[in-house]
This record gives C-alpha cells, sequence and structure tokens, in this order.
C-alpha cells in the first residue's frame, strides 16, 4: 500500500491501486478492452495491451526508499484512425494526473490490419511508513 499526496488538495491518503489497476479502469471505462501483457481470445477491432515496464524506488532516507514508480507501457491496437481515441486516452490519463513519458507510433500491423501506437506512463507514489 502506499501513500499518495493529492496534487489538487495538497492531502495526503493512502493509495492501494496499482498503476496497472488505475490504467485499467481509466481504459475500460474509455470502453476499450484492456488486458495485461497480451490480449487474451478473439481480438477486437480495437483494444489495449498493458506492459509494466519497470519500478524504481526513488528518494531515500535512513537507507529506505521514500517513493515508488511505476512504469507502464500502453500498447494501443486499432484498425481505423486511431487518432481521435489516442487523444481520448491521453486525456484521460493526464485527467487522473498520470505522467505520459513518451508517445510513438509503432507501424501499422499488414497481417492483421492493426495500426499500433504506444502510450508510456509513470506515475509516484510515497512508500508507507513502517
Amino acid at each position: 500500500m502506499y501513500q499518495r499526496d493529492d496534487r489538487r488538495t495538497g492531502q495526503r491518503g493512502v493509495k492501494s491501486m496499482s498503476l496497472l489497476s488505475e490504467l485499467t479502469s481509466i481504459i475500460s471505462g474509455l470502453n476499450v478492452p484492456v488486458e495485461t501483457g497480451v490480449f487474451s481470445g478473439t481480438a477486437p477491432d480495437t483494444y489495449a495491451v498493458l506492459t509494466p515496464i519497470g519500478d524504481t524506488f526513488d528518494l531515500f532516507a535512513d537507507n529506505m526508499p521514500e517513493q515508488d514508480i511505476e512504469e507502464v507501457r500502453i500498447s494501443l491496437f486499432h484498425k481505423g484512425n486511431y487518432v481521435a481515441l489516442k487523444r481520448r486516452i491521453e486525456k484521460a490519463i493526464l485527467s487522473a494526473e498520470i505522467t505520459i513519458t513518451n508517445r510513438v507510433y509503432v507501424g501499422h500491423e499488414d497481417d492483421t490490419g492493426y495500426h499500433h501506437y504506444a502510450i508510456d506512463v509513470a506515475n509516484l507514489y510515497e512508500t508507507e511508513e513502517n
């Protein structure tokens, strides 16, 4: 469990969700099917896959980490024009106060017909005092 400062109110609260959980909630709330690691089953015309990139401890005091940075890549797959959907996802992520660290068009997959667009995100959590 982590503590996180609410940037809008300045209040500190316990944050038990992980970045993967937050992103799953955000993206599925936009009616985009989302899974972690690999999409199972028959893929629809639009879907997202979340891949953890890394977890980093940062800002140490007394040899104990005080912050945990979680990073995740969102791979967006879409058979049509992906730009409007990409913008909706980015807006929702930024509204949730999650940092977008990189965005890149990976390419068109000729064998499947999907456009593949990647959005890398990171979120900072304060570790709970022991």
